[in-house]
């Protein structure tokens, strides 16, 4: 099926978040629409899943114009999308999730979940996507859920799929595994839009890539440009894609952890044993697959996690046993991996989130009292000082891009006195020219003397950063290496495999 789009333009209020756009995506291509967070792509999208209605333009399907009211439109027309934050009932099973929207049923109207079961499996065969049609969607991993979320626009026979940011919450393994996925799907004559900001994986996988950038359409480009080529033309300017630091000088121990071992609700291990130092002034890098123990060693560091035994001591001071507010009152600085979740309040301001850790005291509250220009004017210097792109203080952070809603979290955690600074994932889902800033100022920040922890899957990220790389397997730490260590080396300890027993590491790491 060939998808035209001419024309397109979606305003809300003063903003145009897409300025006339022309796009074609041929049959059977794999079609990436490049661009930073926020340069409008989402929006289009959209716009072409009858989400939102264009102000301006036209949508064909093998040249006929069509009028989509809403997403059933778009699906009866052959549209899916999967979308970035899945549309799945976690408490339902694959088959029910897949039906939901036109469910099968039998005589006397009751539900045909055995032919949604069938369905799944053949649609799983037929692509290779390995879904079971019973499991409970919640007790799947993230990128067996993505699968799911693919079964379903294909069970109801899209002929063009959307992919919205499909890798921002995968592992390597995870994107490698989509990105087959969309080979096969491509093979069977499905058109693709790839929607995302990673310059990697748009280079391994797309026929075509389009740049947007503040909702215009600014170049194409082949799979052959480069990294720096692409970059540049999502961001406008050339941009440094190499994190540019000075040779560590570190400092004396500042945080000592020993024997740090956690268990869940059903004794299960999640982190058995770990034990590291964190100098000041330099950076450990903590890597490994997701899932693999690094979030809940991180939770139970701040204190949202209870641990099982260990020490946590920052500068002689221990930490366990202390509440989450009296261990940031000591200076730790924290970005959580899942700021939707665990940094932000969606529904607040950029102001209001900006003061979230010092809402009890001066400069923002003296008597029991807002001191709202106090507030304001902070919030305003960080915007600038961070280059928060927002139309003000007052504007819902729920409505900023991701890499924005990020440097929201980074002003607030970065402007305090610190003894300690750990950002978990400070880079997931963030465009390329916001992860060259968040970059910057990590490395600022080890480079003033404070001791940094970086905890991320990206092993790309962990090797830029890094002064020493902690690596985690099945919640212990294989070791801490330098940060020149060969990524082949990297990888293997990612598997669970050390020098000290290979053959055996190796077996467990493949059991």
């Amino acid at each position: 099926m060939k998808l035209e789009l001419r024309g397109i333009t979606k305003r809300f209020g003063a903003l145009t978040a897409n300025d006339h756009i022309d796009l074609t995506i041929e049959p059977g291509e794999i079609h990436c629409l490049l661009g930073e967070n926020g340069a409008g792509k989402s929006t289009l999208m959209n716009v072409l899943y009858g989400l939102y209605q264009a102000d301006e333009g036209e949508i064909l399907l093998d040249d006929v114009v069509q009028r989509f009211t809403d997403p059933g439109d778009a699906i009866a027309a052959g549209i899916g999308m999967v979308h970035q934050h899945f549309m799945l009932i976690p408490v339902f099973t694959v088959a029910e999730n897949v039906m939901l929207g036109h469910e099968a049923t039998r005589f006397g109207g009751r539900l045909d979940l055995s032919a949604a079961r069938a369905m799944v499996r053949e649609i799983s065969n037929r692509f290779g996507l390995d879904v079971d049609p019973d499991a409970i969607v919640e007790d799947l991993p993230v990128g067996v859920q993505q699968r799911v979320e693919i079964v379903k626009a294909l069970s109801r026979e899209a002929r063009v799929l959307v992919f919205d940011e499909p890798t921002a919450v995968l592992t390597p393994q995870e994107t490698d595994e989509l990105m087959a996925t969309m080979r096969n799907l491509q093979a069977s004559g499905t058109s693709i839009v790839f929607i995302t900001h990673k310059l990697r994986e748009v280079r391994e996988v797309a026929d075509r890539i389009t740049v947007i950038r503040l909702g215009k359409i600014v170049g194409e480009a082949s799979p052959g440009a480069s990294n720096e080529e692409l970059a540049s033309l999502m961001v406008g300017r050339a941009v440094e894609l190499t994190v540019q630091k000075e040779p560590v000088q570190a400092g004396a121990e500042a945080l000592v952890v020993r024997d740090l071992t956690v268990t869940d609700e059903t004794g299960n291990t999640l982190v058995d044993g770990v034990g590291f130092e964190v100098r000041s002034g330099e950076v450990l890098a903590i890597a490994g697959v997701q899932g693999n123990g690094q979030t809940e060693l991180t939770e139970a560091i701040v204190g949202l996690r209870s641990l099982t035994r260990g020490e946590v001591a920052l500068n002689g001071r221990e930490l366990v046993g202390r509440t989450v507010r009296q261990i940031l009152d000591e200076g730790v600085g924290f970005v959580p991996e899942d700021r939707s979740v665990d940094g932000l309040v969606k529904e607040f301001s950029i102001a209001e989130n900006l003061m979230l850790d010092r809402s009890d005291g001066e400069p923002f509250v003296k008597a029991g009292s807002l001191q709202l220009r106090e507030r304001d004017a902070f919030a305003r210097e960080k915007i600038a000082e961070f280059d928060i792109r927002t139309q003000g203080p007052e504007h819902p952070v729920g409505r900023l891009s991701g890499g924005n809603q990020q440097k929201v979290v980074l002003a607030r955690e970065l402007s305090r006195e610190l003894s300690l600074f750990i950002a978990a994932q400070p880079t997931r889902g963030v465009d390329v020219g916001s992860i060259e800033f968040i970059h910057k100022r990590i490395i600022e920040t080890r480079d003033a003397g404070i001791p940094v922890i970086v905890i991320s899957t990206e092993l790309d990220e962990v090797i830029a950063l890094a002064d020493r790389i902690m690596v985690m397997y099945r919640g212990r730490s294989v070791g801490i290496v330098p940060a020149d260590t060969p990524r082949d080396r990297l990888g293997l300890m990612m598997a669970g495999v050390t020098e000290t027993h290979p053959g055996t590491d190796a077996e467990e790491a493949h059991a």
